[in-house]
């Protein structure tokens, strides 16, 4: 740190430490420092300046590369000025979104390592942060088109929110609730946004003393509310993100142990997972289901501690899952299963880095009592081994289970290796499942690291490592691809960890051995052995995929995705063992591999490159030994076979040379220094190979020519061993998976000398000097080549420039003037990447590029035809552009195998940079080159603007592939030079204009696919900024009248769509007015003076900053003028009478896109979009219906609020404590129909709050309601309108204009398909809220003809007016509104007497829409019309279902505002449950549920005043009394058409309605009525059938259904008792149906409530006494369920198999049978049976695995194999049943048994032979 200090001044925050370790770093600290000052000056000044385009927007840019390029090198007090000038930036009001994201995402990235500034440091306001995401994620504009912000932005405003939230301020939490309580109203959507509000906002990270100012003023409330609320709704899932961050951030600090068993059983609940035979799952637990990544933290966080109550729970919920894991089950559940496996693990390892390894900060550490203890982790991972095991073989891959092992090997080797090494070495023995060895050989890698250390845990698991290498050889098999490719990976991962270096005669030399170590020295003596017997498989891997044997003739000669693969594997794999052999070793296998190479003359195609990458891989690690073999031999063989005149000229290849020349260019991909002792011999091959006539032989040399001089001229390390010191060190075992240390790596660069420029120079003048002069004679003719030599010399010309292109310093010159104003200066960072380029050379570059340029125009004027030649060109301009030494391509594929291998073999446990040495250097090399990549932001010179549009030619040529590949470079140009696409997008846009006549069809697609863009990128056609759009919009749509357009080519059209979708796609508003704020200002001058350099002085003058506020304002009203031209440009066009119809329909596209918030729509575009209310096309008056709602939201009034204080109405004071719910300070809220508005006076004097959440929960802090009692203006005079609402107040006055639209609405679309449309509705309710009730007299007549026509279309037409009309009347005055119901009444009754099975659905959305947000005492005029007689009867049972269900909408919406109406609704219900017709019966049940939806039992919830269920339930039962007295009820009624129904009839359809009700109301309510389901649960017990059979009448159907979901319910510990009881009851029942049902009842509750049960455990054993009393059931099928049902409970751990359970099922089995076959034989028959039923529900509950007591067990079976049936049966069913669930396993298995039980098995298990 003090060389640092010494340099820039200041502590760094946190480096980059890889760019310490470069070659160059020297250089680079100065480098930093000049950077930052520039990015510091440059950003102050273009906030000074007020410029945030282009100004702040580049330099923020440049601040985001200095990240990535030196991470946070600046001092603290710089980090955290940078963070609060991006603050304030980001919550700037109504910033252009798209640059908000941009800021966002900077900031992020500067918050990102929360441990270098603590909350002393930086406190962020919230307020401004929560703002910003209401209007983004509850925008009240952005359906109405009025704001478009792009897809990724509430993502990455939700990853900004958890970046800032450790910073608010302490107070935060209290403001926070008092913003958010209010919203907390379970029936709202509301509840929703309060609960996502508090998980994202939140703060859960403080210091011990701030928790009660923190967590402790909301954590009981949200507690309990969780622990008391059923059925998952869709916020839940919000609460438990909240808790399990809470419970990661304050481990220690939070006493969860209460409410662990609640905890673990909704856990095991959200799993989903299938239980018993007839379940059915409740679809709302599908979808809401937990986070498991949150459930994960939870979990983790609550282990540990005194007594490690978690632990417990945890152990129990993998005993009860395990079986999940079997590979032999799958279904729907089974991801998040895999998903929880893999996470835990790793959860629990950083935990305990943080609390063993992680350096301290200022978070507050766990306290020591709470921390886990190794005994903790090996509980944990005793409680996962067994389901991972299980998950290693799964169908989906075993990739979660090896990324689990891997974490559990860390915490406990000494557990998780032995268990999967016994598989392992199982599995290399068979040959019959190859996927058992994949499987176990990639969880093998994974725990590697853990294996070879030296640790204390686990000493023994260094021996291993040479049997599993000499045991994985046989993998290496080139029949089997797969198995082949995870052997590579599994060698090569060990063979990175181990030196193979052979020290067995180190023991004698140390006496300080252990015993280990001497076996482990002794066993190294293997190592050369292995490496031999490797490479002879690869030889036969080779001589197995020849060309000749894997091809037919017909067949291509390029190489397969699958082979390259393989070469890829083999090559890495070699590279590694040859890197960490001894050198002794390497000598015996380099000669082999030279020996092999040599003697054989390989194809080049498929095994000829198999063998060079393998030679390469060879030299690379000791370039002197390898050259010394390989160059004399390539060299002398090349030259002998070259010497012959006719070979030169021979276009036929010689197999011997082309094999040595692939050879040899592979060869020399290794340290240049070494290859100067060469430079004769390699210049030699180089001037005769590539002017051989042969493509092929020519392409190797050119191939050549690019390996040596890239070795020559690149910056690379020379050597990845896993040791710096190498292995000659006294005992090489103890740096067996040695981490490297990134302090002292000992990196060796390999840096170009002095000889080794020299050597390239020299090369290039005699290679590419001479080529280059051929193309010029070539280009004016004075000596023309054939196509072919010219291909040979651009090849020749393109390998230079890729091998020398790191020392040919880039193209320079001017750059181009006056793309964009800007007071700011926006030049391009220099960074230096180790090359100081010699200027006295010649600069190659520069020429190839005039070169290029000159037979690029002549091939283009001469033979456009040799497309050939133009993609060589095409590359090579590409790389004059943009190539330094590495490809972004290359580089990125580079850096994401680095990340995969890090995963694979990281050390997550130590943390800080544990990583192999290998991987660390390579992690340096990738800094390098990044360096070098990182062009982003570089000036746009002349010579590229001459480039640029030479691409642009090729771009708009005449062949696709040219044009497609000229594209693809333009684009990734364009990303590049800042501001280039200003230049190139008026040339694209003058190549579509009409007036361009000589246009081809292929320049037009060229031009549109320019404008198209690639396809990640941003289209040109959506640069943001209004001079790009304002010429590409009008020209797209003008081209429609170019010659060259036709639409008859069906590529044109389709490209057009792509465009214009890619628009639609892409679009985000462009902001006008741009503003900084006051802040921004202050924070960018703080940021000037800080640090040493004062930079204030020069960051701008006074006279700068004034012209800088002047420069804004033009700039805003320039916007503003460019704006409305663009709008009117479009009108333009659109006013061609020639313009297709394609071209017209995308102008009122473009246009509807133009509609903002912050600027009127020009007056002209309203006209049009109003007239096309009424155009003939559907899709452009289906977007001017849009628009025109868009623009009336525009146009939209201010209305006045008033402030209330609800303790003045209601005379309540708020006492402070929570009181939830119905009680007297909000009783004025409900609708009373003895106090409802009906006069004038009345109407005003009462105050209306349309929300309907306000009051629920409490009061907000400030309650602002629409003012009633000023007098409203009536109408808006005509005089005072503005020239838009003029428009369309005309147009709606217009007689004509309305018969047309609504003849236009009432059409029908898309038979069957049509529903309500929001669209229209925003367009009405915009009407009817902006102009009053003027334009009713001309609707009225319409809508009364359509009410009364049943057509569905009509009858939606009048919903989406209806509906538009009664929210637009929000605010009338009274008269209005009340002259608009005496209308609206009669309307909607006659348009009810109408309905019919299609608009139902219609006119509930319409009530429901109707009635949303609105003050149910405004709207009492609907309610009691909706209220007057639903079941009226007349019309049939459909129309009484419809009517109940468009009542259900409005009330629905109304929630606890309307007590008084749900009484009156359920006493007109009540005597009508009798129903006879189904859907009416449905309809009523589901009309209950909303009923009696208010009735919760919430913690603070006071009784509520509307209906109860319990009262409900006792007047049900009461009209049930007839059936209770029958044993089963069955649904015969009497089709007697007797007028009076019997009672019973009446009591079953009564019951069919009350099981309607529970079925619709499982899903729906908040809490479960308990009392009341226990009340109904004998009568559901007396008709659920037992088997399952679809032809079941609907009673039983239901009642079966009823039962499922009622025993997923969760219950309590108080409610536990009760349904035991009742359970234990039943059955005793006379009914043997009941009987049964008891125990699938009991099965599914057990599982659903299995941890709360199991802390009680009294009723645990009486559980097991009601399941042994049923085990003795005299009814054959309950004995049968009992036994499942035993069995499973024993498989969840529910009780313990131990000898209070065998002794009695054994004394049971062994019950004697008397001889006599009389009837007390019965008895006893049942009693023996139901021991052998225990007995087999025993053997059952293990199926994967074999207990101690399973043996004798299956013996005591095997004596009743001739028992009478039914035992026979049971016996032989289950002996079957342990064949197929050990048949798997039964190697291992069978260890479990003696020889005697063996043999007893074998006679058991086999079936007899007939034939014997």
């Amino acid at each position: 740190m003090t060389v640092d200090r010494a340099v820039c001044g200041f502590v760094p925050q946190k480096e980059i430490v890889y760019n310490n370790l470069l070659p160059y770093s020297e250089r680079l600290a100065r480098e930093a420092t000049e950077l930052l000052a520039e990015i510091k000056a440059n950003l102050c000044r273009a906030v000074l300046l007020r410029e945030l385009w282009p100004g702040a927007s580049f330099w923020c840019r440049k601040l985001f590369s200095f990240l990535k390029l030196y991470g946070r090198r600046f001092s603290k007090e710089d980090h955290i000025l940078f963070i609060q000038l991006l603050y304030e930036l980001v919550t700037l009001p109504d910033l252009e979104p798209n640059m908000m994201q941009t800021y966002a995402k900077l900031l992020i990235q500067l918050l990102k390592k929360k441990e270098l500034l603590s909350r002393e440091d930086l406190q962020l306001p919230w307020r401004p942060l929560y703002d910003l995401y209401e209007s983004v994620a509850y925008s009240k504009t952005e359906h109405l088109g009025l704001i478009w912000f792009p897809n990724s932005v509430e993502h990455i405003l939700k990853a900004l929110i958890k970046s800032c939230r450790l910073y608010f301020p302490v107070s935060s939490t209290n403001e926070m609730l008092a913003e958010w309580r209010p919203l907390l109203c379970v029936f709202d959507v509301s509840m929703q946004k309060a609960v996502s509000n508090m998980e994202l906002f939140l703060p859960t990270i403080m210091r011990p003393d701030e928790h009660r100012q923190g967590f402790l003023l909301w954590f009981e409330e949200l507690m309990n509310l969780w622990m008391s609320v059923q059925n998952q709704p869709n916020w839940e899932g919000n609460l438990v993100n909240l808790f399990a961050r809470l419970a990661n951030d304050n481990i220690g600090y939070v006493d969860w142990t209460p409410y662990i068993p609640t905890i673990f059983t909704k856990i095991l609940r959200s799993l989903n997972l299938p239980v018993g035979v007839s379940q059915m799952v409740s679809p709302r637990y599908l979808t809401n289901s937990y986070d498991i990544g949150h459930l994960v933290l939870w979990i983790t966080a609550l282990l540990g501690g005194p007594g490690n109550p978690a632990q417990k729970e945890l152990t129990c919920l993998f005993n009860s899952i395990a079986s999940f894991y079997h590979p032999s089950n799958h279904g729907r559940w089974q991801a998040r299963l895999m998903r929880l496996l893999q996470r835990l693990p790793a959860s629990v390892v950083r935990r305990v880095h943080r609390e063993r390894y992680a350096d301290p900060g200022w978070i507050t550490l766990v306290p020591e009592s709470q921390r886990l203890t190794d005994a903790n982790l090996q509980e944990f991972t005793n409680s996962l081994l067994g389901a991972a095991l299980l998950a290693m073989f799964s169908k989906t891959g075993s990739t979660d289970a090896a990324y689990a092992l891997q974490n559990l090997a860390l915490l406990t080797p000494d557990l998780a290796i032995p268990p999967v090494l016994e598989r392992t070495y199982a599995a290399m023995e068979t040959l019959t499942e190859p996927h058992t060895l994949t499987a176990t050989l990639s969880c093998m890698i994974g725990m590697a690291r853990s294996l070879v250390s030296a640790g204390s845990h686990y000493p023994e698991g260094r021996t291993h490592v040479l049997p599993l290498l000499m045991g994985s050889l046989p993998g290496v098999d080139p029949n089997d691809f797969s198995k082949c490719m995870i052997t590579f990976q599994f060698i090569a991962t060990f063979a990175t960890l181990v030196p193979l270096v052979d020290c067995s005669s180190a023991p004698s030399q140390h006496s300080d051995l252990t015993e280990i170590d001497k076996d482990l020295c002794f066993a190294t003596a293997e190592f050369e052995d292995f490496v031999l017997q490797f490479l002879d498989r690869c030889f036969a891997l080779i001589d197995s995929s020849t060309l000749e044997q894997t091809r037919d003739d017909t067949e291509t000669d390029t190489q397969t995705h699958l082979e390259s693969l393989v070469e890829l594997g083999l090559s890495s794999t070699v590279c590694t063992i040859l890197t960490q052999c001894s050198m002794e070793i390497y000598k015996v296998a380099l000669q082999k591999v030279f020996n092999f190479s040599t003697s054989n003359i390989f194809e080049t195609c498929v095994s000829g490159r198999m063998v060079a990458e393998m030679c390469r891989a060879a030299a690379k690690c000791h370039p002197t030994e390898s050259l010394r073999l390989f160059v004399p031999h390539c060299c002398s063989v090349i030259l002998h076979l070259t010497k012959n005149e006719e070979l030169q000229s021979e276009e036929g290849p010689d197999k011997e040379l082309l094999w040595n020349l692939q050879l040899l260019s592979e060869v020399t991909r290794v340290d240049g220094e070494q290859l100067l002792k060469y430079q004769k011999d390699l210049e030699r091959i180089l001037c005769v190979c590539v002017c051989l006539r042969c493509k092929q032989a020519y392409t190797h040399a050119c191939s050549l020519l690019k390996h040596t001089l890239r070795s020559l001229s690149l910056i690379y390390p020379t050597e990845y061993r896993s040791t710096s010191a190498g292995f000659d060190s006294d005992l090489p075992i103890r740096d067996w998976g040695r981490a490297g240390d990134v302090a002292a790596l000992g990196v060796c660069w390999h840096v170009p000398s002095r000889q080794e420029e020299a050597f390239v120079f020299q090369v290039l003048s005699r290679l590419l000097r001479p080529e280059l002069q051929r193309i010029k004679d070539h280009v004016t003719g004075e000596l023309p080549m054939s196509r072919e030599e010219l291909l040979q010399s651009l090849a020749i010309v393109q390998h230079c420039l890729l091998g020398a292109g790191s020392l040919l310093p880039p193209l320079n010159g001017l750059h181009v003037p006056d793309l964009v104003h800007s007071m700011v200066n926006l030049g391009e960072i220099k960074l230096h990447i180790g090359v100081s380029y010699d200027d006295s050379r010649e600069n190659y570059r520069e020429s190839i590029c005039q070169t290029m340029r000159l037979l690029l125009h002549h091939i283009l004027e001469q033979s456009e035809d040799d497309t050939k030649s133009l993609f060589v060109i095409i590359k090579i301009i590409s790389d004059l552009l943009f190539f330094r030494g590495t490809h972004k391509k290359e580089f990125d594929s580079r850096w994401k195998s680095f990340t995969l291998v890090k995963k694979s073999m990281e050390n997550r446990l130590h943390g800080k940079k544990q990583h192999i040495r290998a991987l660390l250097i390579d992690r340096v090399l990738l800094q390098h080159e990044m360096r070098k990549l990182v062009v982003e932001g570089s000036e746009y010179k002349v010579i590229h603007q001459e480039l640029l549009c030479d691409l642009l030619l090729l771009s708009t040529s005449t062949y696709s592939q040219v044009r497609s590949r000229a594209q693809t470079v333009l684009m990734s140009a364009m990303g590049t030079y800042c501001f280039s696409y200003r230049d190139l997008i008026p040339r694209i846009v003058h190549l579509l204009s009409p007036q361009h006549t000589a246009c081809t069809q292929q320049q037009f697609k060229g031009a549109l696919y320019c404008l198209l863009g690639a396809h990640s990128s941003v289209s040109l056609a959506n640069a943001r900024d209004w001079d790009s759009v304002g010429a590409v919009w009008p020209a797209l749509v003008r081209c429609g009248l170019s010659s060259s357009m036709t639409l008859e080519k069906p590529s044109i059209g389709r490209l057009l769509d792509e465009v214009i979708d890619r628009i639609h796609r892409q679009w985000d508003t462009i902001g006008i007015y741009f503003t900084v704020s006051e802040n921004c200002v202050e924070i960018a001058n703080q940021i000037a003076q800080s640090g040493k350099t004062k930079l204030s002085s020069e960051v701008a003058t006074i006279e700068e900053i004034k012209e800088g506020i002047q420069r804004q304002r033009i700039r805003n009203v320039v916007a503003a003028r460019k704006y409305e031209k663009l709008v009117n440009d479009l009108l333009d066009c659109l006013e061609d009478g020639d313009l297709p119809w394609k071209f017209e329909h995308m102008a009122t596209d473009l246009l509807s896109l133009l509609l903002r918030e912050d600027h009127p729509l020009p007056p002209d575009a309203v006209l049009y979009f109003t007239q096309s209310l009424t155009h003939d096309s559907i899709s452009i008056r289906k977007v001017a219906i849009s628009a025109v709602a868009g623009v009336l939201k525009q146009l939209k009034k201010p209305s006045t609020k008033v402030a209330i204080k609800p303790s003045d109405i209601s005379g309540v004071e708020d006492l402070g404590e929570l009181c939830v719910g119905d009680r007297k300070g909000n009783r004025w809220l409900q609708y009373d129909s003895n106090n409802l508005p009906l006069t004038e006076e009345q109407w005003n004097s009462q105050h209306f709050v349309e929300k309907s959440h306000w009051g629920y929960y409490c009061w907000p802090r400030e309650m602002m309601i629409y003012a009633t009692s000023e007098k409203p203006e009536d109408d808006l005079p005509y005089d005072e309108m503005s020239e838009s609402e003029k428009i369309i107040f005309e147009y709606f006055s217009d007689a004509e204009f309305i018969d047309q639209l609504i003849q236009y609405l009432s059409l029908e679309e898309r038979k069957g398909k049509d529903s309500f449309n929001p669209r229209r509705f925003c367009l009405f309710k915009g009407l009817f809220r902006n102009y009053g009730d003027m334009f009713l007299p001309l609707l009225w007549p319409h809508l009364e003809q359509l009410a009364s026509d049943p057509h569905e279309s009509s009858q939606r037409c009048v919903c989406e007016i209806t509906t538009g009309l009664i929210r637009g009347s929000k605010l009338w005055s009274f008269s209005k509104v009340n002259r608009l119901w005496q209308l609206l009444c009669p309307l909607i009754r006659t348009a009810l007497t109408n309905i019919t099975v299609e608009t139902y659905t219609d006119w509930g959305t319409c009530m429901a829409t109707a009635c949303e947000g609105r003050d149910p005492r405004k709207l009492h005029w609907l309610l009691e019309l909706l209220m007057e007689s639903p079941l009226s009867g007349e019309g049939g049972s459909f129309r009484d279902a419809s009517l109940l269900y468009v009542l259900q909408g409005g009330l629905a919406q109304q929630q606890w505002r309307v007590p008084e109406l749900l009484h009156r609704l359920l006493a007109y219900l009540e005597p009508k449950l009798t129903q006879v017709y189904k859907n009416v019966r449905e309809r009523i049940g589901s009309v209950l549920t909303y009923i009696f939806m208010i009735d919760v039992a919430l913690p603070h919830t006071q009784p509520t005043s509307s209906p109860h269920v319990a009262e409900f339930v006792t007047r049900v039962l009461e009209r049930l009394k007839p059936l209770t007295s029958e044993l089963e009820i069955h649904n015969h009624v009497h089709e007697d058409n007797t007028q009076e129904m019997d009672e019973r009839t009446q009591a079953v359809n009564m019951l069919k309605t009350v099981l309607k009700w529970l079925m619709a109301s499982a899903g729906r309510t908040f809490t479960t009525p308990v009392q009341q389901q226990l009340q109904l649960l004998p009568l559901l017990f007396k008709i659920a059938p037992v088997e399952i059979d679809e032809s079941y009448d609907e009673m039983k159907q239901d009642a079966r259904t009823c039962l499922s979901l009622m025993s997923q319910g969760l219950l309590y510990p108080q409610q536990i008792p009760l349904f035991r009881a009742a359970l234990e009851a039943l059955a005793g029942s006379r009914s043997w149906h009941a009987r049964f049902s008891v125990l699938t009842y009991l099965q599914i509750m057990v599982f659903y409530n299995l941890f709360t049960l199991l802390n009680m455990p009294a009723e645990v054993l009486r559980i097991r006494k009601l399941v042994m009393q049923l085990l003795l059931d005299e009814q054959l099928e309950v004995r049968d369920m009992a036994c499942k049902t035993l069995s499973g409970l024993l498989q969840c751990q529910f009780f313990p198999l131990d000898s209070s359970l065998q002794t009695p099922l054994q004394t049971l089995s062994q019950t004697r049978l008397p001889k006599a076959r009389g009837e007390l034989a019965s008895t006893d028959l049942m009693r023996r049976h139901a021991g052998v039923l225990g007995l087999s529900a025993c053997i059952l509950s293990s199926p994967y695995d074999v207990p101690d007591w399973m043996p004798p067990m299956l013996m005591d079976l095997s004596d009743h194999l001739n028992d009478p049936q039914p035992i026979e049966m049971t016996v032989k069913k289950t002996l079957s049943e342990f064949r197929r669930t050990h048949h798997d396993n039964w190697q291992e298995h069978r260890q479990s048994f003696t020889d005697d039980q063996l043999l007893v098995l074998t006679d058991l298990l086999v079936s007899p032979c007939y034939y014997a």
